[in-house]
């Protein structure tokens, strides 16, 4: 698996000694790594508006105006995914990273070894992590998590991917998204691809999500995603 990891903190020294030992580590484990790094958490988050394909995060917490324990807050509004690790010279703020799910703390000056350790956890983190559906939309790109996505219909040379948080079009097949999913989405009618899990209700000619929203079934169709329910679950 290929990891995105950035590095956050205002001293530079800090920086270049951090991304040294992400690399050791990554040769040592044969991942490949991209490496980004950051003077501050604005900085970031400047560049998070069009990457969010961050697999994990090294952040120093006492920064300028915004803090690494502000800017984890932000990025956990809308990524769960993703692992947070701080890195500190001050233990205090402890209490105040388990609301942000951060994985670990490390001490300044951080060791080889226990930087490889929490990276190590961290790439097991991702491996269990639900797999996402890379989408890419008005020149940015995000990866959104299979289990939020409602149903995908097609739209000529486009598809427009709807889930619980959103909306996305992008330049795409509905046979090339089929490809990127799993079980619980399933071809209902030849422009739309619902996700089982969301199914409400049956009807005749159509399904009905659990947020009201009605997709339309092929001709006859109806018995058949009733059975692929059944078979999923």
């Amino acid at each position: 698996m290929n990891f995105k990891i950035a590095i956050c903190d205002d001293c530079g020294a800090d920086v270049r000694y951090l991304a040294a030992l992400v690399a050791d580590w990554a040769k040592l484990q044969g991942s490949p790594v991209v490496v980004r790094e950051f003077p501050s958490a604005e900085a970031f988050l400047f560049c998070y508006e069009t990457e969010r394909d961050f697999d994990i995060l090294l952040l120093d917490i006492e920064m300028g105006e915004v803090s690494g324990m502000e800017l984890a807050g932000k990025i956990r509004r809308d990524n769960s995914s993703v692992q947070i690790v701080f890195i500190t010279g001050f233990p205090d703020f402890m209490a105040e990273g388990y609301e942000v799910s951060a994985l670990h703390y490390l001490m300044k000056p951080v060791s080889g070894e226990r930087l490889s350790n929490v990276l190590a956890r961290a790439a097991a983190n991702l491996t269990k992590t639900e797999k996402r559906l890379k989408v890419v939309f008005d020149r940015q790109t995000c990866f959104v998590p299979l289990g939020s996505i409602l149903y995908i219909e097609a739209q000529k040379q486009y598809v427009s991917i709807h889930t619980q948080d959103g909306q996305y079009r992008m330049k795409a097949s509905l046979a090339e998204m089929q490809a990127d999913l799993d079980e619980r989405f399933y071809k209902c009618q030849r422009s739309f691809l619902v996700n089982l899990c969301f199914v409400a209700r049956i009807n005749s000619r159509s399904v009905v999500l659990r947020n009201g929203e009605e997709i339309p079934v092929s001709r006859g169709g109806a018995e058949a995603v009733g059975k692929a329910i059944i078979e999923l679950f």
